[in-house]
């Protein structure tokens, strides 16, 4: 089956970027032109994904302004004939994608907010995607991983080695390897310490899941920080179902944090069509 439906899970508070958080979701933080979640919801669209599923909180009116239409602000930049503009805005929600958003009542972690949204998934294999991780690649990465899940049909998440001191940011996976780029996972620990790692494979912010998932992430007890973690379902998942590991093309911006928000605005910034030559000069012009 086609990949036609996505989770994001976006109701955190986004405590690490106060005060800039306190009024607006982390998610609408802006990466040079575009706000992080945008560039999650692009990367979906790309993959054939046409259904965006929200998984909300409180103070997250703005991402559903954003992909809703903004009749007034059309008109004047119709009547004004600023038709650049207007295309970029009518752009940024196509007329065959669907936007639906639930509400997550509590914080109960990552494995709750996914099974927020199980009665609009139903029986489909869906992807999930975290808008603190953007991800650029070429293809896009959920792409990529689309085209694994048409030849295999089985549960594939992104990896990335990560150094032995980073093991506690991430769920690590170990397994079999099946080729360069897919590893076929027999384990799967969320946030171990270094000397607990089964390997140096840590999960990135792309999933995608069968259906199954979601029985195993009810069964579980809460994990880590007290929280009902989604690694603890796919580890329930993987005594019934193939589960692989995907080592994807591109670059991971880990805009959960400063530093890595930062990152990802420079760099995309000296990309950008637009900007990037004028920006690469400024910066040619610092005194570092």
């Amino acid at each position: 089956m086609p990949i036609k439906k996505a989770i994001f899970p976006v109701a955190g508070l986004g405590t690490r970027f106060l005060p800039a958080t306190k009024a607006q979701p982390k998610e609408m933080l802006p990466v040079v032109d575009k706000p992080l979640i945008q560039y999650a919801v692009e990367e979906a669209y790309a993959a054939g994904v046409r259904e965006m599923i929200f998984v909300t909180g409180r103070h997250k009116r703005p991402i559903e302004d954003h992909f809703d239409l903004t009749y007034e602000l059309e008109v004047a930049l119709e009547q004004a004939g600023k038709d650049e503009l207007l295309s970029v805005v009518r752009s940024v929600k196509p007329d065959d994608m669907e936007c639906v958003y639930v509400r997550q009542a509590q914080a109960l972690g990552l494995g709750h907010a996914v099974l927020c949204g199980r009665r609009l998934v139903g029986n489909d294999p869906f992807a999930v995607l975290l808008a603190d991780d953007l991800m650029v690649g070429q293809p896009p990465v959920l792409q990529q991983m689309v085209e694994q899940f048409k030849e295999w049909r089985a549960s594939i998440l992104a990896v990335q080695e990560v150094p032995p001191e980073h093991t506690r940011r991430y769920g690590i996976v170990a397994g079999t390897t099946v080729n360069d780029r897919l590893v076929d996972i027999t384990r799967i620990v969320e946030k171990p310490a270094p000397e607990q790692a089964p390997s140096n494979l840590g999960v990135a912010g792309r999933y995608i899941l069968t259906a199954g998932v979601f029985d195993e992430i009810v069964r579980q007890p809460r994990g880590v920080g007290g929280e009902i973690q989604l690694t603890d379902g796919i580890a329930g998942l993987l005594r019934r179902e193939k589960v692989f590991a995907y080592r994807y093309e591109g670059k991971r911006y880990d805009c959960g944090s400063k530093e890595g928000f930062l990152q990802a605005n420079v760099e995309l910034a000296l990309q950008h069509p637009a900007l990037g030559a004028g920006f690469r000069d400024y910066l040619k012009g610092l005194e570092i």
